[in-house]
């Protein structure tokens, strides 16, 4: 039986490229064009770092292999402009950056970019779990070469705090809030003393952290009370609070922009169209704050309702539209993929979603098509 080739490492596919990666070109863009000094072992300045997440009104005009090119910068956080500046200041500072927030509030998209634009690079990863021990913070050791050879630099596992460290650059920790406390205390020092003692080797036995090294930290904070940070740690971090998005127009964008991009990458040839949009937003708006925008009140689910559920919602719709549907993504599409995102933490939530239909989706769908839709749709999904 003959072999199958395996495709060469540069073209091979991957499902999802890191954001140094995937936004190069603008990244390549705001570097040609940086008129600031950066920090030490900053690729990027403090302001062209803003530029990059926040985006810019007009392309950046470039040369590219002897040719003048625009690149458009984009817009990767939408949110309060003064919130990154805070975190780009704390990043560029001693203390290191904790981004606390509800579940799908966009934190570890925005630890991403940070560290893309930063650093150059997004992938020096912990993440926090119950079973995170201090060796995946610090380093560990490959037994058999130690037994065989003993405790040498060559047989040491750096952690990615440890790379960072080397590198000058930065280490994301997701979750950080699901570790036990023990292994949480573990950053103490390298926050104090910006190095990790190994004091298994007897020479070389100091890591320093070079200028540039820094901690960017996430947390939810329905996870606050799992494992709360010690009075000591929480006085090296500088925290950040995300705010659930509350604009109406803001989440539309949002859901549209990144819908889309995982809609090319999954190569799924389907539109969100506006009105099925405008629903979606709504539905998860209103649901989440317990009121309508004319002041009718009913229950609020338990299920935290961000807009990366509405992204969810919106990408199963286009996936169940495009195999199972006509191809195009209605407003019942939408309702059919709702159930599964409200009712997920308790069933109660049953019991909220059939409300909202009575009270709310049913009344507007005497005057609006799109609502009948969704209204009919939802019923005869539940």
């Amino acid at each position: 039986m003959a072999k199958t080739k395996e495709p060469e490492p540069s073209k091979q596919e991957v499902l999802r490229e890191p954001a140094e990666v995937q936004y190069r070109a603008q990244l390549a863009a705001l570097a040609q064009r940086d008129a600031d000094t950066p920090p030490a072992s900053w690729k990027l300045s403090p302001r062209s770092v803003l530029a990059y997440v926040v985006g810019t009104a007009k392309p950046l005009s470039v040369k590219i292999d002897g040719k003048t090119v625009d690149v458009p910068i984009t817009r990767k956080f939408f949110g309060d402009d003064a919130l990154v500046e805070r975190a780009i200041v704390t990043l560029a500072s001693e203390r290191a950056l904790l981004l606390v927030g509800e579940p799908g509030t966009g934190k570890s998209w925005l630890s991403e970019h940070l560290a893309a634009a930063i650093s150059g690079c997004s992938t020096l990863t912990i993440q926090g779990t119950a079973g995170t021990t201090e060796d995946q913070i610090k380093y560990a050791w490959n037994i058999a070469r130690v037994i065989a050879e003993g405790p040498r630099p060559d047989n040491l596992i750096p952690s990615p705090t440890m790379l960072a460290m080397r590198t000058g650059g930065l280490v994301r920790f997701e979750e950080i809030t699901r570790c036990v406390p023990d292994v949480q205390d573990a950053l103490v020092s390298i926050l104090s003393d910006k190095n990790i003692a190994v004091p298994e080797l007897p020479d070389a036995n100091m890591v320093f952290a070079r200028p540039g090294f820094n901690i960017i930290a996430t947390a939810n904070s329905r996870d606050q009370g799992v494992n709360e940070l010690s009075a000591a740690l929480k006085r090296r971090f500088n925290y950040i609070h995300i705010p659930v998005v509350g604009d109406h127009k803001t989440e539309v964008a949002i859901v549209r922009d990144r819908s889309r991009e995982l809609l090319e990458r999954y190569k799924i040839p389907a539109r969100l169209e506006e009105p099925v949009l405008n629903v979606l937003a709504t539905v998860f708006r209103e649901m989440r704050s317990g009121m309508t925008t004319d002041g009718t009140s009913f229950p609020k689910p338990s299920t935290t309702l961000s807009t990366a559920e509405a992204i969810g919602v919106a990408l199963d719709a286009a996936i169940h539209a495009r195999y199972f549907g006509s191809g195009a993504v209605g407003v019942a599409d939408i309702a059919r993929n709702l159930v599964g995102s409200i009712v997920k933490e308790d069933l109660g939530d049953l019991q909220v979603l059939k409300e909202y239909l009575a009270v709310v989706a049913k009344k507007r769908s005497a005057k609006d098509a799109s609502w009948k839709e969704f209204h009919e749709a939802a019923v005869k999904a539940l």
